[in-house]
């Protein structure tokens, strides 16, 4: 990745890219990336700010992810969005603690030198050590593009991986899901049709929780969601999470 020196920190440059979504789908707009030193000056805020008991188990800074390692770029587990997204999300977790239940997030604010890094990882025939556990009917060459993209989703800051927690009893537990975050196969698929009705009606509460603040459910990931409308569609960013 070429270094550019910022003279500005909102200066944004445009890349002769398509956008693409974070499961590699193209869309009609160019990406622009701001160079923006700090995250404040992105306009991003650290979630636990407005949820400070929301849970995190930041999976990219450390290596119970796919690929078996910390991810470049992610230099502290934590949770950051634009400050429209974080808001709307701490929104969705208040309610559902209400009612017992509450948030798990994987990952928030990607930057676009982490989603550089998959791209490496995802050309390195040798490293496969969570092949059995992530991607286990799939060849590792069959995960770009329709997986693991040139860039993100994520790197707008709108965008969260999150499961759903059971906190009736007092403690809170992860519900069954279906499949581990990050799972690449049909059993990810929001409405996938070979899982039991309890991982189902697990997806549809979390769905519709997310639905009654903004976000959308990416379908073909039951952990993904974005806030619709995005606060800024056409900027990405990369500035490391510190």
């Amino acid at each position: 990745m070429t270094t550019r020196t910022c003279t500005s920190p909102v200066v944004a440059i445009v890349l002769s890219t398509l956008l693409w979504s974070a499961a590699g789908i193209a869309a009609a707009q160019p990406v622009q990336i701001a160079l923006v030193r700090t995250t404040a000056q992105a306009g991003m805020v650290d979630i636990r700010s407005l949820a400070p008991d929301i849970d995190l188990d930041m999976r990219y800074a450390g290596s119970n992810n796919f690929t078996g390692r910390p991810v470049p770029g992610y230099e502290a587990p934590k949770c950051f969005l634009l400050a429209s997204a974080a808001k709307a999300l701490a929104a969705v977790d208040a309610d559902l603690r209400a009612n017992g239940y509450g948030l798990r997030l994987f990952d928030c604010y990607r930057p676009a030198q982490s989603v550089q890094a998959f791209v490496d990882w995802a050309h390195d025939p040798l490293e496969q050590s969570r092949k059995a556990r992530q991607y286990p009917g799939l060849e590792k060459t069959a995960l770009l593009g329709g997986y693991i993209a040139e860039s993100s989703g994520h790197s707008r800051g709108a965008t969260v991986d999150l499961t759903l927690l059971d906190c009736r009893s007092g403690s809170c537990t992860a519900l069954d899901m279906g499949t581990d975050f990050d799972f690449f196969g049909p059993r990810a698929h929001t409405d996938a049709p070979d899982i039991t009705p309890d991982q189902y009606n697990n997806r549809q509460r979390l769905r519709q929780a997310m639905a009654r603040q903004g976000f959308k459910n990416y379908p073909l990931e039951w952990w993904h969601y974005t806030l619709s409308p995005e606060p800024s569609p056409h900027t990405a960013y990369d500035v490391p999470v510190r």
